[in-house]
């Protein structure tokens, strides 16, 4: 069976559990107002965070979790420490499905972000 191809990221949350799509919708909803100039849009299946067509952040759900990518492995590595308890991969980690969201860190992510694309 082929998984849903999603149009929008309201057919993604419209998908997904009403605890998931609330943390779904906070953590791209402060991203939008906190950096106005940043698009979301459906890339790869799932809801990610656009500048200029570059990817600076994507969220998705999963059974037991949600995952969190700034699509660098140097912005994971310089905010390990920040990160805490959340499991980390190289390029993403993983919060709870009912994140009590952290809205200083998921900013200072998106930040470090749009610096490393503005390097680049």
């Amino acid at each position: 069976m082929k998984p849903a191809k999603f149009q929008s990221i309201e057919d993604y949350l419209a998908a997904q559990d009403a605890t998931k799509q609330e943390t779904l919708q906070s953590v791209i909803d402060s991203i939008l107002v906190e950096f106005p100039e940043l698009e979301s849009k459906i890339s790869w299946n799932v809801p990610t965070i656009h500048r200029g067509g570059k990817y600076v952040a994507g969220v998705c759900a999963y059974k037991n979790h949600l995952t969190f990518s700034p699509w660098s492995p140097q912005i994971i590595e310089e905010f390990k420490a920040r990160l805490g308890k959340l499991v980390v991969f190289k390029n993403c980690f993983q919060i709870p499905v009912d994140w009590t969201m952290d809205h200083e860190l998921l900013h200072d992510l998106v930040r470090a972000r749009l610096a490393e694309l503005d390097r680049n």
